[in-house]
């Protein structure tokens, strides 16, 4: 198994540059137990400059093992309205640990001297659980504001997601052209 672990650059996720060629990520959504997280920050899309994304987080890193059934654990920056969401369902008692989520990693290609999405959920949704560690779950939120980036005003939120018993596409690249799918999940039949 090939473990996937990518250090992205928040500065470049909130303020893009184009003469950088940091990794940037994008929580494009996010669903925990039923409640909906805002994509409430309007970011750069890295492969349309032009173009303006409204995403939930900016990941600051995001690691996969390489397994089937292996979590994808993910840091990342987000709004106050979601730190205030993400606060009650961490301090409250989660009797449904659901997670839905989308996500995207984008690298800097020097050849074709452009960026493509390295690691993603090609705009597919994604089902998970949160992942538990001796019965807690892994999910914290910082109370204090990140200084990395000072506005917009952000928060560290951190998460563990094991998937659900399906079997889902994660999809890889190594360049504009080389790419490949990864499947994360096991489908159970009764």
């Amino acid at each position: 198994m090939a473990e996937l672990n990518f250090v992205c650059s928040v500065s470049q996720g909130f303020n893009f540059q184009k003469d950088e060629q940091d990794l940037v990520g994008h929580l494009t959504e996010l669903k925990i137990g039923g409640k909906d997280l805002k994509a409430d920050f309007n970011v750069t899309n890295p492969e349309k400059i032009s173009e303006n994304v409204k995403v939930v987080g900016i990941i600051s890193n995001i690691y996969w093992n390489g397994g089937y059934a292996d979590p994808i654990q993910f840091s990342c920056q987000v709004s106050n309205d979601n730190k205030v969401t993400l606060a009650t369902l961490v301090h409250s008692d989660l009797s449904n640990t659901e997670v839905i989520f989308k996500f995207a990693i984008y690298d800097y290609d020097p050849k074709e001297k452009k960026y493509y999405k390295c690691f993603h959920s090609a705009d597919a949704e994604l089902y998970g659980l949160i992942q538990k560690s001796g019965g807690s779950l892994i999910m914290d939120i910082d109370m204090d504001q990140s200084m990395e980036v000072v506005s917009p005003k952000n928060f560290s939120f951190s998460l563990g997601v094991m998937p659900q018993e399906k079997s889902m596409d994660l999809h890889l690249a190594t360049s504009t052209s080389a790419k490949f799918v990864k499947k994360w999940g096991v489908e159970v039949t009764s």
